[in-house]
């Protein structure tokens, strides 16, 4: 198995991977086959028509997650890693007042997204709770192409055919050459880090190395820490109130200058370094609500964890460098790549453990890497987060990814570096491993109930007067 640190961590836009980001790829990958003719059509036929229609958590939260915004902007042929922000609104405006959509290299088709996008709460598609249908149909109304896609998390799309074929492996993009450490599970990579004497970023580095080489893997992680950086820093320096109606108040920038003023008073504050590690997962999960430029770590709904608990590390341990911070990526990407691969990281399939629970898991064991950590620590670290994310709902208030997705990142950071500490302080060996962790996540979110799974039908979204 292989998952590569470019398919777990993706540059993108808010609120959600698998609701806004997914949604895009799938309409990118709609024109994509419609560009290839390669379908069967009477002579002379062409698409001028498009409509979609979502199903499942698409139909219940789509709206306060962008969903429809993302198919507009997906089928104007844009994509979530090359959008600019500026670009969004003008865009939106040009084709709710044209009712049509102009991608590069094709023809205008007509799009009026509010007759031509359905949201269809009644039919759930049978390969996964997060189900698109795209239609394209010629000028006298006749369906000429049809194409399913499932969002599956973390921004991956698989096309009805993919989920038949291969299921959720079908996403991870396996390279034509073998890799050195084709780990599947915890066993398997602890396995091999004791026969091989690397360590867990080793060996994903050895891996990802058989396919890019060390510049251009280098090149590419300091770019995804670069994103997520800067996305600390743009959530810290603003304020205001979150779109969606919720009249939520950022305030990861207020918070950010009061910790400021304090350090500047030289306060001894005991709490100083989890206020610090809060505001950062903060910042990213306001820039993410407000649709800004975020990285899947491993999705959007959970992108504060990883990166809050990297800062952390730049900020407060005097020893962290850039290579450091490779490794920590490289180490979280191990660690999400076996859970996506024996479970979900969608909180549609699995409810928030398979978001924030995953996102606390990876930032922990990166984080007790970074802290000289054995691949028996790291592993133990990992487990130790995602136990105690067992069981958690996702249950976003209005369907948006504001309550209680923001404060949730945060207290998933502080778990993590309190899972890395207490793995720290012991040798590694522990009861329950990483894999039956992950199994029990599994089972879990297969067990419960639709309602708690981004589906805004129960829980706080319920409870929560969201006017």
């Amino acid at each position: 198995m292989f998952l590569s640190v470019f398919d777990v961590f993706k540059i993108g836009i808010g609120p959600s991977s698998s609701h806004t980001m997914g949604p895009m790829v799938a309409a990118n990958r709609f024109l994509e086959e419609i560009a290839t003719g390669d379908w069967p059509r009477p002579r002379g036929a062409e698409i001028t028509a498009l409509k979609v229609s979502l199903h499942g958590s698409l139909a219940f939260t789509g709206v306060g997650h962008g969903t429809d915004r993302a198919i507009a902007l997906g089928l104007c042929g844009l994509a979530p890693d090359a959008i600019e922000a500026e670009q969004i609104e003008a865009t939106l405006e040009r084709v709710r007042a044209e009712g049509m959509v102009r991608p590069p290299g094709h023809p205008p088709y007509r799009f009026r997204p509010d007759r031509d996008l359905h949201y269809d709460r009644n039919e759930r598609l049978p390969g996964h709770p997060n189900g698109l249908q795209f239609f394209g149909h010629d000028e006298h109304g006749a369906l000429l192409l049809r194409r399913v896609y499932y969002s599956v998390g973390g921004g991956f799309v698989l096309s009805e055919a993919e989920l038949e074929a291969g299921g959720p492996a079908a996403a991870t993009n396996e390279p034509a050459a073998p890799v050195p450490y084709p780990f599947a599970t915890a066993a398997e990579m602890l396995e091999m880090a004791a026969g091989s004497g690397l360590s867990i970023a080793g060996m994903k580095r050895a891996n990802e190395e058989a396919r890019i080489g060390r510049p251009a893997l280098d090149a590419g992680l300091d770019r995804l820490w670069g994103a997520m950086d800067d996305c600390i820093e743009r959530g810290l320096g603003t304020g205001g109130v979150l779109p969606g109606g919720l009249k939520v108040q950022r305030r990861a920038g207020r918070i950010h200058e009061q910790l400021q003023a304090a350090r500047t008073r030289n306060e001894m504050d005991p709490l100083a370094a989890t206020d610090w590690l809060s505001v950062f997962a903060m910042a990213v999960n306001e820039e993410n609500a407000a649709g800004g430029r975020v990285v899947t770590a491993p999705t959007n709904g959970a992108a504060g964890v990883i990166p809050a608990v990297l800062k952390y590390h730049q900020s407060f341990r005097a020893t962290a460098s850039r290579q450091q911070l490779r490794d920590m990526l490289l180490t979280a990407a191990a660690i999400g790549g076996i859970i996506k691969h024996k479970a979900s990281i969608s909180g549609a399939e699995v409810g928030c453990q398979g978001e924030v629970g995953s996102a606390s898991a990876m930032a922990a064991a990166a984080l007790c890497a970074a802290m000289g950590g054995t691949p028996l620590q790291v592993e133990n670290a990992a487990e130790i987060a995602l136990e105690h994310h067992l069981g958690m709902t996702c249950d976003p208030v209005a369907g948006l990814v504001q309550i209680p997705c923001i404060e949730r990142n945060a207290f998933g950071a502080v778990k993590a570096v309190t899972a890395a500490s207490l793995a720290m302080k012991g040798d590694g060996t522990h009861k329950v491993s990483l894999d039956v962790c992950i199994e029990t996540m599994r089972q879990t979110g297969r067990d419960m109930s639709d309602r708690y799974k981004e589906t805004s039908q129960g829980g706080l979204a319920v409870n929560v007067v969201a006017c």
